[in-house]
């Protein structure tokens, strides 16, 4: 269950339940929210001639949302590390900052992101240092998985003394062996740390066997484009962005694709791009893949759902990628889709129009508000929808402003438009329903094994009077193993209140399930394509990109004068025997809105 942008940034929370007030504007978040920046992306990070967004309010929508029907597809983002030295470019954050690691991770789990692939540059120098502040952040998210890409600039710049390319390679995988695969949140396959490399063997002459045999903890090794499924050792095999291609990379993914999927025993790792552009790189060659205002992006979604489906499933996704900002390739920013909404106002309607691409739109949220900063969400309406019959609100005659937001996509920027002054004059408005409603959970605590499901009763009750409008449950604060339903989705209480059953469902994490999903695919630069990087110095060019992503947490704003409450944060504990979280059950319809949690222990 995804809960809808418009919601997300601020939610109207009366603990476990929501007063209605008759013709009265309660706040669920303002102006400033919906525009300021809520990404991992630097406050001060501006648009940029290769295409990169400034940092802005960009979608929270799932990721996973533009994938088929029924995916489990795992979507892993591929982060760079190396941000801070005199080396790169500055994008006004370390990526040796504790907090900016943080800030990344969140910012990737709140879009939907299942791990992050770290371009590594070996042992001992910055980039060892900000991954083991990826890993100690990872390790405090469960379901949150990491894993290492060797960048052949690991060999060329920061090799043992004195050491063969082989020897190297070694030494740099046994001190992975120590230092990375132990962690709970290293990315496994069938049980196996998952490693993956970055044009080794284009620069180097490697015995795959002896560094293999070399090791004590054998790990799952994936290599790159089509001739990576047929290499030594090879369990799979990633496919990256191509931006010397003339078709935006489409034949290259298709090629990809046909050649992993006879291969049910390999993992196939697909690629999502927005498009490249290295003219503000240091060892740029004036390469350039257009974003046509996003449509790249969804174009590389749009060629995975043509070839899968949920009997045939993709293995996993990379984002390429999370922040290269040097090559164009970054999302962390957001996408720019170039659209703008501008809102109108007729009798009592609220009307929008749009200049742009509504393919890239998920859905509206129209606000209302009393001073022009303090906004109440009139609800969620679909793609097609320009219009809202605002006399059907129970806002009373007066005067207010109103905006439109356009909600992107995943990863899109968000658009809102101007002010729109709003003299509402209604004769037949609804009756304001005089209902107080709650809602509970039955019980409030289920305990689960690892695998399995349970249910819980929930249920809206009126307190008083009747209510005849359906409210729609979802869940929140879901960790990326857990899954929710409920049966029916929206129930209508009436006079003496309506139960859903919610089903919470633990996903199977085994060693011998035969499914390779819960694999991180940690990937490389694409050696075609990109292998110009190679021979420039000693800068380090773009190590396929490693992404890590932080989640600027969405704002929860509690502003009501009928009725005081509190606000809960998901809390997760752990110990060696279980795992607990403390998931929230939200009910809606129209501006009122219901709260409950409950405590679910994964053993």
């Amino acid at each position: 269950m995804r809960l809808k942008n418009g919601w997300a940034l601020a939610l109207l929370v009366c603990a476990s339940s929501v007063c209605v007030a008759g013709n009265s504007i309660q706040p669920t978040t303002t102006l400033t929210a919906l525009t300021r920046n809520n990404t991992s992306a630097a406050n001060t990070f501006n648009s940029q001639t290769n295409g990169n967004a400034g940092a802005g309010n960009i979608s929270k929508v799932d990721v996973h949302s533009l994938l088929y029907g029924g995916a489990t597809t795992k979507v892993y983002a591929h982060l760079m590390v190396w941000f801070g030295g005199s080396n790169h470019m500055n994008v006004g954050y370390s990526s040796t900052s504790a907090t900016q690691v943080h800030n990344q991770i969140t910012d990737m789990i709140s879009r939907g992101i299942d791990g992050v692939i770290i371009d590594w540059y070996g042992q001992g120098n910055a980039e060892d240092q900000a991954t083991q502040l990826v890993m100690a952040e990872a390790e405090k998210h469960p379901g949150f998985t990491f894993a290492i890409m060797i960048d052949q600039g690991a060999i060329e710049w920061y090799s043992c003394s004195g050491c063969t390319a082989q020897q190297a390679l070694i030494s740099d995988l046994q001190y992975m062996e120590q230092t990375y695969f132990p962690s709970p949140a290293y990315m496994t396959l069938q049980g196996k740390p998952v490693v993956t490399n970055f044009n080794i063997d284009l620069s180097y002459s490697i015995d795959w066997n002896a560094v293999n045999a070399a090791l004590s903890n054998k790990p799952v090794f994936l290599f790159q484009n089509n001739s990576g499924f047929t290499h030594v050792l090879s369990d799979g095999s990633y496919s990256w962005v191509m931006p010397t291609t003339t078709d935006y990379g489409m034949s290259y993914l298709t090629s990809f694709y046909d050649a992993g999927m006879p291969l049910a025993a390999d993992e196939t790792v697909g690629a999502a791009y927005k498009g490249f552009n290295d003219t503000l790189a240091g060892w740029g060659s004036n390469r350039i893949m257009g974003q046509q205002c996003g449509q790249t992006w969804m174009q590389t979604f749009s060629k995975i759902n043509g070839l899968y489906n949920s009997a045939n499933q993709l293995s996993a996704v990379q984002l390429v990628t999370w922040n290269d900002y040097e090559e164009g390739t970054e999302i962390e920013s957001g996408i720019n889709n170039c659209l703008t909404v501008s809102a109108s106002v007729s009798a009592n309607s609220l009307n929008w129009s749009i200049k742009g691409n509504e393919s890239t739109v998920d859905h509206y949220v129209a606000y209302i508000s009393t001073d022009g900063q303090n906004l109440m969400s009139l609800g969620e309406s679909s793609v097609g929808t320009r219009s809202l019959n605002l006399c059907s609100y129970s806002l009373g005659n007066g005067n207010y402003t109103a905006y439109v937001q356009a909600v992107g996509k995943p990863s899109f920027t968000n658009q809102v438009s101007g002010p729109v002054k709003v003299a509402l004059s209604c004769t037949n408005a609804t009756p304001v329903s005089t209902a107080t409603l709650s809602l509970g959970a039955n019980p409030n605590a289920v305990a689960l094994s690892t695998g399995g499901s349970g249910t819980v009763s929930v249920t809206v009750t009126p307190q008083s009077g009747s209510f005849n409008n359906a409210v729609k449950l979802t869940c929140a604060g879901l960790p990326s193993n857990l899954g929710c339903t409920f049966a029916p989705a929206s129930v209508t209480p009436g006079a003496s209140g309506a139960t859903s059953v919610l089903t919470i469902a633990s996903t199977a994490i085994t060693a011998d399930s035969g499914e390779k999903r819960n694999f991180l695919f940690a990937s490389g630069l694409l050696s075609f394509g990109l292998v110009g990087m190679v021979g420039i110095g000693r800068i380090q060019r773009r190590r396929v990109m490693a992404v890590v992503g932080t989640c600027a947490l969405a704002l929860m704003i509690i502003v009501t004068s009928a009725c005081g409450g509190k606000t809960t944060n998901a809390v997760s504990a752990s110990s060696t025997a279980a795992k607990s979280y403390s998931v929230t059950v939200n009910g809606a319809s129209g501006t009122v809105q219901l709260s409950t949690t409950l405590t679910v222990t994964v053993r």
